[in-house]
């Protein structure tokens, strides 16, 4: 059964048709003893999709032993011989490649897809994330946009190009790839967020309260999202309305120490002086080096009364403190404190 549906999924990477390559590998997969082979071929097609939480799931099974890379570099080898000039398998060695970390030959097998395939967006899909892993923004752009020139509908090609725009701080540029994303694909969670990111980083927070709210119609658990919502919320003074979205934020996940030290703030504001070292605890449980909750229990500390505690903490969160202003601000505080 297996020999019968390795042959058929070769048939279908021949002809480029992926979908029927996915729904092969997954028959495959349930095959005993099936090896790494078809969760190999679903990693390929993930990534290609664009689906990298599906590609990251799969990929212990793929190639995280060193055995199971020897079983792919054979299959590879095996396959390039078979087929020497097949653009597809070609494409499938550079994936292969670019996995292994090995991103050199992956290039040298994209670029020689894009000579003999020149119609396909896949080969600068893949350039592209390259560009981009090595923070060569500027090649990632343009092969980006190679990608969406030769498909305008690969949505994956349009959301890593706003992307890459964005951290040009081309919001400009940025936006229109997220808006044509959710023209293809409206439920699409990633182009909801994004658009809303570039659209906060425009000053406008009312547009982009719209596409969070959006998101979580799609995904009510995405604790990110609340997060960021109750951020936007706090900046136009709708303290109430983020204090609930960082209370929705903690619960979806109770580990996401931020909404923790958000919590722990207001409780602090509002004199509630055990709520507050709760959540700054909490959120020192999650994350021990963050500054903010760590200069939020010596704010505690000194409240009630134990200044000794409250200075060490103060100490460290001046040292752990990266961000400049906040920085700035725990100084002046500790030199109105002792003069």
């Amino acid at each position: 059964m297996s020999d019968s549906l390795e042959q058929s999924l070769k048939s279908a990477m021949r002809a480029g048709q992926w979908d029927k390559v996915r729904d092969i590998a997954r028959q495959w997969s349930l095959e005993p003893e099936c090896g790494p082979r078809p969760f190999f071929a679903l990693n390929v097609v993930y990534l290609l999709r664009g689906d990298f939480w599906e590609a990251w799931q799969v990929f212990p099974k793929a190639l995280a032993e060193i055995s199971d890379k020897e079983a792919i570099r054979e299959w590879v080898d095996h396959l390039r011989r078979e087929f020497p000039e097949e653009p597809s398998v070609i494409l499938f060695e550079g994936v292969f490649h670019t996995q292994c970390g090995q991103l050199e030959e992956a290039i040298a097998h994209f670029e020689r897809v894009v000579a003999l395939l020149p119609q396909s967006p896949y080969p600068h899909f893949f350039l592209a994330q390259i560009h981009h892993g090595q923070d060569r923004i500027d090649k990632a752009v343009k092969a980006y946009r190679e990608a969406v020139k030769r498909d305008p509908s690969y949505v994956a090609a349009r959301l890593k190009l706003g992307l890459a725009y964005q951290e040009q701080g081309q919001l400009e540029m940025a936006i229109p790839q997220y808006r044509e994303v959710l023209k293809l694909r409206p439920d699409e969670i990633t182009g909801h967020t994004n658009l809303a990111c570039a659209l906060a980083e425009q000053g406008k927070l009312d547009m982009s309260i719209e596409e969070y709210k959006k998101a979580l119609l799609l995904n009510p658990n995405d604790a990110e999202v609340h997060f960021a919502l109750g951020g936007l919320y706090e900046n136009k003074g709708r303290r109430d309305l983020a204090k609930q979205q960082y209370e929705e934020a903690l619960r979806s996940n109770p580990d996401l120490g931020a909404a923790a030290t958000a919590l722990g703030w207001f409780s602090y504001e509002k004199g509630q002086m055990d709520f507050a070292m709760d959540y700054f605890s909490q959120a020192l449980k999650s994350n021990p080096n963050d500054a903010h909750a760590t200069f939020g229990v010596g704010r505690v500390y000194d409240e009630k009364r134990k200044p000794e505690m409250a200075v060490q903490h103060y100490q460290r969160a001046l040292t752990l403190e990266k961000d400049p202003d906040r920085k700035h601000r725990i100084l002046n505080f500790m030199d109105k404190l002792f003069g």
